[in-house]
């Protein structure tokens, strides 16, 4: 069957940390309502699973959601997983998925569309990094600096007394 006649079902598991519990379920809650506002999406079933605390940890909880979709289109299902980042896809049907070049391509150009973008705010946080490690080391430079003036003048003020005595 060509791809374009069959929708795509697949089940995403999402997985999130954090801390308070309460607050893991909300957040996948609202991730789950998100999705379901996707284009060429529906949530078919969702489940989540109780938070829970996190070994060696003292408040550090972890929870999951099972969530079932069913898209229009293998690129809607490339964009639902760039954009919500689950821990597990597993497809459901259909069995087997035969792709046109125009089909694929318009997958790969979606991934790489992402992945530039990822890139581009890796760059502007890599380049802010920079800045603000240069600002520490100056400002720890002027802080050495001032601290060591300090040290001479007190010195000299010392020395000084000892002279006039």
């Amino acid at each position: 069957m060509n791809f374009s006649e069959k929708k795509i079902r697949a089940v995403l598991i999402l997985e999130i940390l954090g801390r308070p519990p309460e607050f893991l379920t909300e957040t996948l809650e609202k991730i789950m309502k998100d999705m379901e506002g996707e284009k060429g999406v529906s949530v078919l079933n969702k489940k989540i699973n109780p938070p829970v605390l996190m070994k060696n940890q003292k408040d550090f909880y972890t929870s999951f959601a099972e969530v079932e979709v069913e898209t229009e289109s293998l690129t809607n299902l490339t964009i639902l997983i760039f954009k919500y980042m689950p821990a597990h896809v597993e497809l459901i049907s259909p069995q087997n998925i035969n792709l046109k070049n125009s089909d694929f391509e318009e997958i790969l150009n979606e991934i790489t569309r992402r992945l530039h973008g990822y890139e581009e705010v890796a760059r502007i946080l890599q380049n802010e990094k920079n800045i603000l490690e240069n600002k520490l080391k100056e400002i720890s430079e002027k802080s050495i600096q001032k601290e060591s003036s300090e040290k001479v003048e007190t010195s000299s003020k010392k020395s000084e007394i000892k002279n006039k005595k």
